[in-house]
């Protein structure tokens, strides 16, 4: 299995490369091979077929009636030692045999063969048959001693010899020719067909190794770019996922937060108005009051009281409603909601605030704006309640939708580890911050503390 990894890491260029190329050998072999083989027989066929037909046009008139069963006679067997033994047939030919269908030999230049009786051979039926049958190899028939011992291969020719009226082969003319030059011409055509295969065979392959090779770099570009693309999405997922994990938290905790809010409003109206008012119904039903005999001026100083207690309810009732109703901000700017919180603080706890606004970027949503707003009023009041109002400062930036708001101070500072989670102020502006997708920071010490709202161009525009 190791190796069928390793097979499947390489690219598809590379595969075909390696199967391919043992393809074509393999077939460039096999079709070297046969065609080798086929035009090696065709030559030696040709050339015994030229010589075949020499030798019968000079031997044939020399041969009597061959459907005689007896041997040669005298005259046509000295007439074919004549012929045989001198000029260029003489040259040419090493051996000369004229077989009967019975595998015997009727005649022979060598005169011991004579007469004699062998097996038929396969290349003998096939002669009688009517086909010539040419082998260019080391002789190998048992007939075929003397040819044998020379050592070297030679043209063995089997040519029928046909009745002029039927056609019918009577007998076979076998004979051996020396063939020089035979060989080299074979192995030239052994060289040109295997050299022919062989161009043919990477002509093709070359070919199309070039249409692989592109498309398998096309593939590997397309795959590479998926890749990415899927490494792309995968992370858009996991982050997807993130922020889907962070709004389910801080919706939890939104909605804890609101809880408690109503709890503070409500204990705020409880320990201020509420008791005010509770003052102010209790004098109501006082002696003074109603009994009719009660001085004047005692009544109108009980009725003072009153009005007294229910003034104060009325303004604790108002400061607690202006801090809960936001002014209408959703066409302000930056700039204008940043001054008109810190001037509202300034009003309220005649502390100074020094503020640095840098603005040149887009129109930022709503929910934004109210985050902002909201911000630098807590921040500020948490500087003013917890560090004294000691050096408050605001900078608000807006740069091409990066938004950095810092609210500062030089008080105390505070250890953060002891805030409670449920304390609606820094929680409340980090939940209200995180359910935008912005990021919060604090950074306390002896120095001061300093409080930094972020929200980036993607989350702004989200």
């Amino acid at each position: 299995m190791n190796w069928l990894r390793r097979w499947n890491a390489r690219s598809l260029a590379s595969q075909f490369f390696i199967a391919g190329g043992l393809i074509s050998i393999a077939a460039m072999f096999v079709v070297g091979f046969f065609v080798s083989h086929l035009i090696e027989e065709t030559v030696i066929h040709n050339s015994g077929a030229a010589t075949a037909l020499y030798v019968d046009s000079v031997i044939a008139p020399l041969l009597p009636d061959m459907q005689t069963e007896s041997l040669l006679d005298e005259a046509s067997a000295q007439a074919l030692d004549e012929t045989l033994g001198q000029g260029a047939l003489g040259k040419r030919l090493v051996s000369f045999k004229l077989w009967r269908s019975d595998g015997t030999i009727l005649y022979s230049n060598e005169k011991e063969l004579v007469g004699r009786k062998f097996a038929v051979s396969d290349k003998l039926q096939r002669a009688f048959a009517g086909s010539l049958v040419a082998r260019y190899e080391i002789a190998s028939d048992p007939e075929s001693d003397t040819e044998r011992a020379l050592g070297k291969p030679l043209m063995e020719i089997y040519n029928p010899v046909l009745q002029p009226w039927s056609g019918q082969a009577v007998a076979v003319l076998e004979f051996y020719e020396t063939a020089e030059g035979l060989g080299d011409s074979l192995a030239r055509a052994r060289l040109r067909s295997w050299g022919a295969v062989a161009a043919l065979t990477a002509t093709f392959f070359l070919v199309l190794s070039v249409l692989v090779f592109r498309g398998s770099r096309t593939i590997e570009a397309q795959r590479k770019d998926l890749k990415e693309r899927v490494t792309e999405l995968s992370a858009l997922l996991a982050e997807n996922r993130g922020l889907q994990r962070r709004l389910q938290r801080a919706s939890q905790r939104a909605a804890a937060l609101n809880e408690t809010y109503l709890r503070s409003i409500g204990a705020d109206l409880h320990d201020g108005p509420a008791q005010h008012i509770a003052y102010a119904s209790l004098r109501l039903d006082s002696d003074v009051l109603i009994n009719a005999s009660t001085q004047p001026e005692t009544r109108e100083k009980e009725l003072a009281w009153i009005r007294s207690s229910l003034a104060e309810a009325m303004t604790e009732i108002r400061n607690i409603c202006r801090g809960l109703v936001l002014p209408h901000i959703e066409k302000s700017s930056i700039t204008e909601i940043v001054t008109r919180v810190v001037e509202a603080h300034q009003h309220k706890t005649e502390t100074p605030v020094e503020t640095v606004i840098e603005e040149d970027g887009p129109e930022l949503p709503p929910a934004v704006k109210i985050c902002i707003y909201r911000f630098v009023q807590e921040a500020l009041n948490n500087a003013y309640r917890h560090g004294g109002g000691v050096q408050q400062a605001v900078r608000a930036v807006s740069h091409k939708g990066h938004v950095r708001v810092e609210v500062s101070d030089h008080g105390d500072g505070f250890d953060p580890t002891e805030v409670r989670p449920t304390s609606l102020g820094l929680v409340g502006l980090r939940e209200r911050v995180d359910s935008l997708g912005g990021s919060f920071d604090i950074k306390t010490g002896e120095g001061g503390t300093t409080v930094t709202m972020i929200f980036e161009p993607m989350e702004v525009g989200e």
